[in-house]
């Protein structure tokens, strides 16, 4: 082979491991909701987590809600070990108190959907609001969890949220989506708590959630933390960011650990704080690019094969 054909091989193959590395590492997808999520189910994309491109065709949504209170806010997608994406999200605002869920393969076709009765044995349970997926890999079973008021419950913080609302974070566990293990008690900080996810990090699994106290006003984001991700967690820290934020996503890029929020207050946006060690933290919410009038979900990565059937491209990742 002469030195010219060399050299094209050598492009060649460069171009083709900057290919399979793009697809290997996939891009970013965020998937969410708009205004009280009667639509259904939006999704954007990233190729670095700050600048986000809806994939949503105009006038449509990727599903639509059709059980429970007939809504779909907070989803929550999550990829299964078998590639399968399960996603769970808020029916309704009050009764029924169940959770939605449907799964696909592509993010394109779904499973029927289902009601999830996560609190049927507790009649008296207000409702269920964005409940949260999380495999844990070292037990082989899905958790999931999601906040709820029971009357009567917490006493001590009865009067500390809106509306009567007094929140604790509930949590049952699966192998298949099919039989659940008995509802309990996942996370009690000793204050009003809404809007829980987990992050693996750093040898252990954070607990991220969203104090919801009003008097006095919290309204922000910590973080309790737990060597296994059934828990029991310890006590949350001090905030790690401003006060009327909520639906925290985390998410993982490179060496620095992001947490995505909605401010939900005047003026309303989506931002994100960023931090290496999960104790130093910036705001980096002007850095920040969403599609407008986006409500709170869910950001993981997937790959580029099923990105590109999407329509997210992998050209900014070579």
């Amino acid at each position: 082979m002469n030195r010219d054909l060399r050299s094209i091989a050598a492009i060649a193959l460069l171009a083709g491991c900057a290919a399979l590395a793009a697809e290997e590492k996939g891009v970013y997808l965020f998937c969410f909701f708009r205004d009280n999520g009667q639509d259904g189910l939006y999704l954007c994309w990233s190729p670095d987590g700050y600048r986000w491109t809806e994939l949503t065709p105009p006038g449509k949504t990727f599903l639509k809600p059709e059980v429970g209170g007939k809504l779909m806010r907070d989803p929550c997608i999550v990829r299964g070990p078998d590639g399968t994406f399960h996603m769970v999200w808020t029916t309704g605002w009050n009764k029924p108190p169940v959770a939605g869920y449907a799964r696909s393969k592509d993010l394109r076709s779904w499973s029927s959907q289902t009601e999830l009765p996560v609190m049927a044995g507790e009649p008296e349970a207000r409702n269920v609001w964005a409940p949260e997926l999380f495999y844990n890999r070292s037990a082989k079973t899905w958790l999931l969890f999601w906040s709820t008021t029971i009357p009567g419950r917490f006493t001590e913080t009865a009067l500390s949220g809106d509306n009567e609302y007094n929140h604790r974070i509930y949590c049952t566990t699966t192998t298949d989506f099919g039989s659940y293990t008995p509802t309990r008690l996942f996370y009690d900080g000793g204050f009003n708590v809404i809007d829980a996810t987990i992050l693996q990090a750093r040898g252990s699994f954070h607990l991220i959630v969203k104090d919801e106290t009003k008097r006095p006003l919290k309204k922000h984001l910590r973080i309790a933390t737990s060597l296994d991700a059934a828990g029991p967690y310890g006590p949350a820290g001090p905030s790690f960011t401003l006060d009327w934020v909520e639906g925290p996503s985390a998410l993982r890029i490179g060496d620095e650990y992001f947490v995505y929020f909605d401010h939900y207050a005047k003026p309303q946006y989506y931002g994100a704080v960023k931090s290496r060690d999960l104790k130093q933290w910036e705001d980096v919410s002007a850095r920040m690019s969403f599609p407008a009038g986006m409500r709170h979900g869910t950001a993981l990565r997937i790959p580029g094969s099923v990105a590109r059937k999407l329509g997210a491209g992998l050209e900014a990742r070579k």
